[in-house]
């Protein structure tokens, strides 16, 4: 398909992360080709399980430790700044996702007969929920920002140079009015500050027409992206600890957890970080900005706590590739480049 960057991939996957993960697979093959053989111990992890919380991943990482052992590990998840800028992220957020119930009556009732009378788990639900933020934004949780670390003004500085369009990022999903943590930018609130967010509610009757009922229950889902320094288990004892606190006479809390994962920052310092940067260099012509994100690869995390070494992320998709849709796609320009790209940051690494 034809587009304003000359051809793409247009396909469920292609960015996100199938045509990704072909870029190193591409410069591997082609260095071999050049060269005969590769330049040094490679090894290639391929999980495809994140979407579903990746069960299998932690218990394979503590196995095969000795295996796995390595100086680096590169991952290619994430996007350019432009089809013209590189980047490379060094700050990734974590997760933890809950579903929560708040039981109450044995079974629904009639709205008319004990309505006024006795406890609604809706009501209470969402007056909870309603707690969760102040009026400045900031969560509640007890402890919930005991740990995370503060931003330098280098970095405040570094990305308020990146010229972020604020206004297109907020239009192109139909809205006019930033929010969230107030005293942030829109970049730092998403790249370096935790969040809690409510991603789903239900209760009672929610079909066609009409059922007054009091409902014996109701649930919630919500998610917590963490930044570097928050242990996801004591983020997890401080919702405990807030919904406890908050636990209505003759009612009871269902909690289950959907997986979490903590988050990454690398040091910019790192040697392997700069031979990255150099290596993306040597392409595009111009140094990588460095960029945090938004969204959480676990799988980064768990090779820093359980294999013992950083991962630098790398990666040539664009804000406009649609991710998870059915018509995401992949700008071939972006596909060449990041072969291109991994080559040369494996010829800065083997150099050494």
């Amino acid at each position: 398909m034809d587009a304003k960057y000359g051809k793409r991939v247009v396909a469920r996957g292609a960015v996100d992360d199938k045509g990704q993960v072909m870029t190193f697979i591409e410069a591997f093959r082609a260095w071999h080709a050049v060269h005969g053989t590769l330049p040094g111990r490679i090894t290639v992890l391929l999980e495809g399980e994140e979407e579903t919380g990746s069960p299998n991943l932690v218990p394979f990482l503590q196995a095969n430790r000795e295996e796995l052992a390595a100086d680096v590990c590169v991952v290619t998840d994430t996007n350019s700044w432009n089809i013209e800028t590189p980047a490379i992220t060094y700050m990734l957020r974590g997760m933890l996702y809950l579903e929560v119930t708040l039981h109450g009556p044995s079974h629904d009732l009639h709205s008319g007969m004990y309505g006024g009378a006795v406890l609604n788990p809706i009501n209470a639900l969402t007056r909870i929920l309603g707690q969760i933020h102040d009026d400045r934004g900031r969560v509640q949780f007890p402890g919930f920002y005991d740990d995370v670390q503060p931003l330098s003004e280098a970095e405040r500085e570094q990305w308020r140079g990146l010229g972020f369009d604020e206004a297109g990022f907020l239009v192109g999903v139909g809205l006019k009015t930033p929010r969230g943590e107030a005293d942030w930018t829109t970049l730092e609130r998403i790249w370096a500050r935790p969040t809690c967010d409510i991603n789903g509610i239900w209760g009672g009757y929610t079909g066609a027409g009409s059922k007054t009922v009091i409902p014996a229950q109701a649930s919630a889902k919500f998610s917590c992206r963490l930044v570097a320094g928050q242990d996801p288990q004591k983020i997890l004892a401080g919702i405990k600890e807030f919904l406890n606190a908050r636990t209505p006479p003759d009612a009871r809390w269902e909690i289950k957890t959907f997986g979490s994962s903590p988050a990454i920052k690398v040091p910019v310092d790192s040697p392997h970080l700069q031979r990255a940067m150099t290596g993306l260099a040597d392409i595009y012509g111009k140094p990588p900005v460095l960029i945090g994100a938004g969204g959480s690869i676990p799988v980064v995390g768990y090779i820093q706590q359980i294999l013992g070494f950083d991962s630098i992320l790398v990666g040539f998709g664009l804000e406009d590739d649609l991710i998870h849709s059915p018509n995401e796609k992949f700008e071939l320009k972006c596909f060449h480049n990041g072969i291109r790209s991994h080559a040369a940051i494996l010829a800065r690494m083997a150099g050494d």
